[in-house]
């Protein structure tokens, strides 16, 4: 399945290449709409705020790592191949982690809406 499914991803120029090429993971220090779009998706997938008082600001700060980290920690997003515990930085095999759940997320919420009774 190449690129990003989610309605939230799907067509972020910036996130799909974070999904191919190592040098477009997503560090702390970034900047931009696609960082927000990280931070909506794990404060929605994990259910909490950001840690430290950040709030959804397109900046990947502390908090946001801290929040990041705390999603491959849960979910066991490790690379084995040089990795012995998850880091906050969000590589390829985050990003499809991440894609794949909004994507659950998006159905479920448009079912759910599709259920609600109309007036």
């Amino acid at each position: 399945m190449p690129g990003l499914n989610s309605e939230l991803f799907r067509g972020d120029d910036r996130l799909e290449k974070c999904l191919v090429s190592d040098p477009h993971h997503v560090v702390l220090g970034d900047r931009g709409p696609f960082v927000g779009k990280i931070q909506y998706a794990v404060l929605v997938l994990e259910g909490g705020r950001i840690p430290g008082g950040e709030v959804q600001d397109r900046r990947y700060g502390p908090g946001t790592a801290k929040l990041v980290l705390q999603y491959k920690t849960r979910r066991k997003i490790i690379n084995q191949s040089y990795q012995k515990t998850a880091d906050n930085i969000v590589g390829k095999m985050t990003m499809r982690r991440l894609d794949d759940e909004m994507v659950a997320f998006e159905t479920r919420e448009r079912l759910s809406q599709s259920l609600q009774p109309r007036s």
